[in-house]
């Protein structure tokens, strides 16, 4: 096993390794936080889930401006820059939710946060994309995958503790490692964004937000991302309605639902580089729709079955979707992007989760407060074969005969390395 880390280990630059342990410290730092900030809402302001649902849906559509922005923003001025500046900034209203007292004060500081938080989702994507040739790519965001999924299980146990205490103690511990992973992206981390050409390098600000024009002129890739929105509005399910779901139809406690997301970080760290690594070189939209129909599969069961350790095995399937799915769509919308509009790419592609996040769990909640609950999973059944036959559709017509990410000898790192 150690020959084998080794060797996993060599295969990818160093950089990306340094990426890889700065992005565990900040999930933890997330995962601290993220799990119990709807307790946290419902219980300091004394309101409901409604209003704490209200919140959380500004943040959803907050952060898809911040996206958007910080996607032109990041092929205009580089990768580490708005990455340093979106940690700072997003501490500083992390801490300030900590502070006050009164309700309606979330509701500006919830769009700020949402906004501050996602300004740098692009370049993170973009700056993995940089670093890896696109036959590696895939394995590298099931690398991160486990990773997050590694931070998963030590932050919410170890933020679980904190709240015990204080919350205001996890907005601090949450503020101060964000600040920590800032310098650490400062001093241990390069500039990743490919050399620009004269064009591209004298393109103002303005028409850099214009490019996302062009983006959405790329039909292949608009229609990659409907599949997806699809395919998101079942899968967020399992963070939003399922909970809801199995305490009133099935009497299942908040543990018992802590322990099928248990369940699916365990699998996925223990067989998502594996996996990621099976599938490299098969065809990725082909993937998609595999992955999609283990997702119909497995959200069908809970409209079926009643006993609870078909609900793990219902989360099991559901995850071996996931670890086909997230890594390989990440490279696919990077192979998409041309070199000089990756961080403007990776920003409309959070479209996919962005949407499902805003309007999913209020669509499911009409479903599940005035008809028969199991037709939110008979619905999300369909929407999933709705998808993979997209995906299926799309290998088809484009997947055999294109390459997305050509490299060309224009796409040169700073440090004179080839990208390739």
């Amino acid at each position: 096993m150690i020959s084998k880390l080794q060797k996993t280990y060599s295969e990818y630059p160093q950089k990306f390794w340094v990426i890889v342990a700065v992005s565990f410290i900040d999930r933890v730092g997330g995962t601290l936080l993220f799990p119990f900030f709807s307790l946290y809402i419902t219980q300091k302001f004394n309101v409901g889930m409604t209003e704490a649902g209200f919140i959380l849906g500004l943040f959803a559509i907050s952060g898809l401006a911040g996206g958007m922005v910080g996607g032109a923003l990041t092929d205009k001025f580089g990768r580490k820059k708005l990455i340093i500046i979106g940690l700072i900034f997003s501490a500083l209203s992390t801490l300030f939710f900590g502070f006050i007292s009164v309700y309606t004060l979330l509701i500006p500081l919830a769009i700020a946060a949402g906004f501050l938080s996602e300004l740098a989702g692009p370049a993170h994507s973009a700056m993995i994309a940089d670093i890896l040739p696109e036959n590696q790519r895939s394995e590298g965001f099931g690398v991160l995958r486990v990773v997050g999924n590694m931070a998963w299980i030590i932050g919410p146990t170890v933020g679980g503790f904190v709240a015990n205490y204080s919350f205001f103690a996890l907005f601090v511990t949450d503020a101060i490692i964000s600040c920590i992973v800032a310098y650490l992206f400062f001093r241990l981390v390069p500039e990743t964004q490919p050399l620009a050409t004269d064009e591209t390098q004298h393109l103002s600000l303005s028409l850099t937000f214009r490019g996302y024009g062009q983006v959405l002129k790329d039909y292949a890739f608009v229609a990659f991302l409907v599949a997806g929105i699809l395919m998101g509005l079942v899968y967020q399910q399992m963070y939003n309605s399922l909970p809801v779901f199995l305490r009133n139809v099935h009497n299942i406690n908040p543990s018992g639902y802590g322990f099928l997301l248990t369940t699916s970080a365990i699998v996925v760290i223990l067989f998502q580089f594996s996996v990621s690594r099976k599938i490299k070189f098969s065809p990725p939209f082909l993937i998609m729709a595999a992955g999609v129909l283990f997702y119909a599969l497995g959200f069908s069961m809970f409209a079926y079955v009643s006993y609870y350790g078909l609900f793990v095995l219902a989360i099991v399937i559901i995850t071996v979707g996931e670890m086909l799915i997230m890594p390989t769509s990440q490279a696919l919308a990077a192979n998409f992007a041309p070199v000089d509009k990756r961080g403007r790419y990776m920003a409309v592609f959070g479209l996919i989760w962005m949407i499902p996040a805003t309007i999913g769990p209020s669509a499911a909640g009409i479903i599940l407060d005035n008809f028969n609950p199991n037709l939110l999973w008979y619905l999300g059944t369909i929407l999933c074969l709705i998808s993979a036959a997209s995906y299926t559709l799309l290998h088809f017509r484009i997947g055999g005969r294109i390459r997305f990410s050509p490299m060309t000898n224009t796409d040169i790192l700073p440090s004179g390395e080839q990208n390739s």
